[in-house]
């Protein structure tokens, strides 16, 4: 059981470690589930004008608020859609995604993942 905590916060440890400049994701908590082989993990991000996170995946679900600021989200198969501050976004697993933030101040972001124990929270895709 300590192992698998460990896995898991060092997977949270990665996502927050694994960023560029003007982006960031702060991990608020990490929380196992009453499914044994997945975890919720909570961050904010926050984007600088015009900076992106970067295509990549989760490998489980992501349920996110914008909570200030604007936000463009190219999702896979879908049209490019533009979010404000108030609204909500739900990425599949596995699917690639990437999120910009196209205001003129900062953007947050509440995104909690509810991913599979043992893997990297987040893993950039081409």
């Amino acid at each position: 059981m300590r192992i698998v905590l460990l896995i898991a916060a060092l997977g949270a440890t990665a996502l927050v470690c694994a960023q560029q400049a003007g982006f960031s994701r702060r991990v608020l908590q990490d929380q196992n589930m009453s499914d044994p082989v997945r975890h919720a993990v909570q961050v904010v991000a926050e984007f600088a004008p015009g900076i992106a996170a970067g295509k990549h995946t989760h490998p489980g679900e992501e349920l996110g608020y914008v909570l200030e600021g604007t936000l463009q989200l190219e999702v896979a198969g879908q049209p490019p859609r533009t979010l404000n501050a108030g609204e909500a976004f739900f990425i599949p697993a596995g699917v690639v995604h990437d999120g910009k933030n196209t205001g003129g101040g900062p953007a947050k972001v509440l995104a909690t993942y509810i991913v599979e124990k043992g893997k990297p929270v987040a893993s950039p895709a081409q």
